[in-house]
């Protein structure tokens, strides 16, 4: 690209974003730091840090563009944000499902939309502090691969991204260690360099899920299926619940005296019939998962062999991809815990080949 022409940070008000900003600075290049307002959390825990693009952070990426000697915008994507990330967030839980807001916010919110107000101010690139690396595939292409430390690698969040988009995104911090950025941060004298991660998900407050699809829902005039029955895997009646939502797939706490004496986990969650399904641990494993929504980085139509990754900081599980339109099944060489909601990631090495959302998953 032209030295001449602005590059676009993507300021989160974390050390991440704002050392990547600053390395690009370093580099010569003209930077323009840009903050998406994505919720209203003014008067809640998460206003007073702890957590993702609140308003503090926002102050935060204001002054650490201050010290740079950039310019700094604010872009306000409240309302795409509560319909793409919120209200699926919501929507994915009552129906019994486990959803990941923060892939659903990198699929929607954070390239397509920023990507668009970048070339407004006359830059074709975007760089975030994702711990992830673009890099040429040596056939004329681009691919994602994972970030050098696989402590932090986040790019089992990126699979959604669009395909086309690797020609117009930069990830400075792919090659660093998370040690090494802090101590860029504070060679760069960066007035954040000592912020906590954020923790949990950005626009809950308290950490209580259940609590926030349950006021959500109600907010949007969307009634509450309410509790049902805890069986087993005979379908005999164990317990109760106060709704599906409360669930997830492997889960173990908050299930009470249920499984006679022996640990009782979530092996499956029937929204139709508002029942949530325990059973021993080994019942967990699933054989089969149907993967929707796929998003492919190459162009594939053959069934292949691969790592798959069903969960953040799980390691890739050795499976068969058979691809689809749009679709794929994953059969695994072992039986997995894999919730429906959940994104499915498929890796050659570390390469991103494609990923989608669990469907459907057959138990082993």
């Amino acid at each position: 690209m032209n030295r001449s022409e602005p590059i676009v940070v993507a300021m989160s008000g974390g050390v991440d974003s704002a050392t990547t900003a600053a390395m690009l600075v370093e580099a010569g290049h003209r930077v323009v730091g840009i903050t998406m307002r994505l919720y209203n959390a003014q008067g809640t825990a998460a206003a007073s840090g702890g957590r993702c693009c609140g308003p503090r952070d926002i102050e935060d990426a204001r002054r650490v563009c201050a010290h740079l000697g950039i310019p700094f915008y604010v872009a306000d994507y409240e309302d795409d944000f509560r319909e793409r990330v919120v209200e699926d967030f919501v929507d994915t839980y009552l129906a019994g499902d486990t959803p990941n807001p923060c892939v659903r916010c990198n699929q929607y919110i954070k390239f397509t939309p920023l990507l668009k107000r970048a070339r407004a101010l006359g830059a074709s690139v975007v760089a975030t502090g994702h711990y992830a690396r673009i890099e040429d595939d040596g056939a004329g292409g681009r691919v994602l691969r994972r970030g050098v430390d696989r402590a932090k690698d986040q790019s089992y969040f990126l699979f959604s991204m669009p395909r086309e988009a690797l020609d117009n995104v930069w990830f400075p911090l792919g090659g660093l260690t998370k040690d090494e950025v802090r101590a860029a941060a504070d060679r760069f004298a960066l007035p954040n360099a000592q912020k906590a991660e954020s923790q949990e998900i950005c626009f809950v407050p308290d950490g209580d899920y259940a609590g926030f699809v349950e006021r959500s829902a109600l907010s949007r005039g969307r009634p509450l299926a309410g509790g049902g029955d805890i069986v087993n895997l005979a379908g005999d009646k164990v317990g109760e619940h106060a709704g599906v939502h409360r669930y997830t797939i492997g889960q173990r706490r908050g299930l009470g005296a249920v499984g006679g004496g022996q640990p009782a986990y979530v092996v499956d969650i029937d929204r139709e019939g508002q029942r949530v399904v325990v059973g021993p641990k080994e019942a967990l494993g699933a054989r089969e998962v149907a993967v929707g929504d796929v998003q492919w980085f190459r162009d594939v139509a053959e069934p292949f062999e691969c790592g798959v990754q069903v969960r953040y900081r799980q390691s890739p599980l050795a499976a068969r991809v058979e691809p689809g339109p749009g679709s794929a099944t994953v059969t695994f060489d072992e039986p997995v815990v894999a919730a429906s909601g959940q994104a499915c990631v498929f890796y050659d090495g570390d390469t991103v080949v494609g990923g989608g959302w669990i469907r459907r998953r057959a138990l082993a």
